[in-house]
């Protein structure tokens, strides 16, 4: 529970509010940015670009709504990864100065933007272990626990049903694999019926198959309410 002089505070918040088309860059790389933007609507990505070939990218993280997406932008000098548009996206951009008197005068609200930069963290180490430990159709079914779960707990799915709004050139960014391989991935999961996947439409028809396919456990998303 936030106190009421923390929820007056954020309610004083100045915000400018964005729309984004898919594949627009929201912030570009190597950028100074003098503000950070929270997902409001949609889906969108961190993608760094490989050296040496700037027609290569791999996307290193998902953020959906609720997200607050490049933090990063508001202690680093310059941002080493661009923020791309996934499908159409709505965000909301919070200035660093107010940022700054945040965190110089209300320590709860300090806490929970910490927070939301562990958790950020704690998906990128997920995210490394499974594509370490786990075959591509265990691999592909554990983004798809993860970012059901995700788009569940701030209101954006429920009954199984969720949006992704990725080409399989996308996910082959995301998962390291050819899009082949994750065109027999998706087939896969269909065939052991766990999932429907139609466009940008994705049904999970077994969660707990797809889930201990996937060796999914949630306790990293960091979800359970207590006080910070």
């Amino acid at each position: 529970m936030l106190a009421p002089q923390d929820l007056a505070r954020l309610r004083a918040l100045t915000t400018q509010h964005a729309h984004y088309a898919a594949g627009e860059v929201i912030v570009p790389a190597g950028s100074s940015p003098s503000r950070s933007c929270m997902m409001l609507r949609g889906l969108s990505a961190r993608s760094n670009q490989l050296v040496g070939r700037p027609d290569d990218r791999v996307i290193t993280a998902l953020h959906v709504p609720g997200d607050f997406v490049d933090l990063h932008a508001f202690a680093l000098a310059k941002l080493d990864h661009s923020i791309v548009a996934v499908g159409p996206v709505e965000v909301e951009f919070i200035d660093h100065a107010e940022l700054t008197e945040i965190t110089e005068n209300f320590s709860h609200l300090t806490r929970l933007l910490w927070m939301a930069t562990l958790i950020d963290a704690a998906i990128h180490r997920q995210w490394l272990v499974a594509a370490a430990s786990l075959r591509s159709s265990a691999h592909l079914a554990h983004l798809l626990c993860e970012i059901y779960t995700r788009l569940n707990a701030v209101g954006a799915a429920s009954d199984g049903q969720f949006q992704l709004p990725l080409l399989q050139r996308e996910l082959a960014d995301i998962l390291g694999y050819s899009p082949i391989h994750v065109n027999r991935a998706v087939r896969d999961l269909r065939d052991r019926g766990l999932i429907r996947w139609s466009g940008s439409d994705i049904t999970i028809l077994d969660w707990r198959g797809l889930t201990l396919l996937a060796r999914f456990d949630p306790f990293y998303l960091d979800l359970e309410r207590t006080r910070r």
